[in-house]
């Protein structure tokens, strides 16, 4: 059962995002990019107070993603990019991302903390910073 509302547009949103956000990592990294994305839209805290949808949160700005910036991310969903997304969206986590609400890719470690917020664990390329429980229990 879905955690987020959504429709086939959305899914098809999200897909894109995973793929263009850590095709790189594999699925299992577009599966945590998903996460965090899901994370922002149940979230209602920090700086994801006003994101409502997908939509909203793929096109935040500021605070957004950069791969909307690029031309890949501007490609067709593939059925196997939707099959993740609906993963997500349907409630499946993976940590280090579980609770998550920001990743980016250092050019060397991770650090222990990213604009105040600790890190939770690394994934491939991907570093992934959580929220504290009482700063965002939603994402828990």
């Amino acid at each position: 059962m879905a955690v987020i509302p959504y429709n086939e547009a959305d899914v098809k949103l999200l897909g894109r995002l995973m793929r263009a956000e850590a095709e790189g990592d594999g699925q299992l990294g577009m599966l945590m990019v998903g996460n965090t994305g899901v994370n922002r839209v149940r979230g209602d805290c920090i700086d994801f107070t006003d994101i409502d949808s997908i939509r909203q949160m793929v096109y935040q700005s500021p605070g957004g993603f950069e791969a909307t910036q690029k031309g890949y991310f501007y490609q067709r969903s593939r059925e196997k990019d939707r099959r993740l997304a609906r993963k997500v969206i349907n409630g499946k986590r993976y940590h280090p991302a579980s609770n998550s609400l920001w990743f980016f890719m250092p050019g060397g470690s991770c650090p222990a903390q990213w604009f105040g917020q600790w890190n939770t664990g690394r994934f491939k390329s991907h570093c992934f910073y959580s929220p504290t429980r009482s700063a965002c229990p939603s994402v828990y």
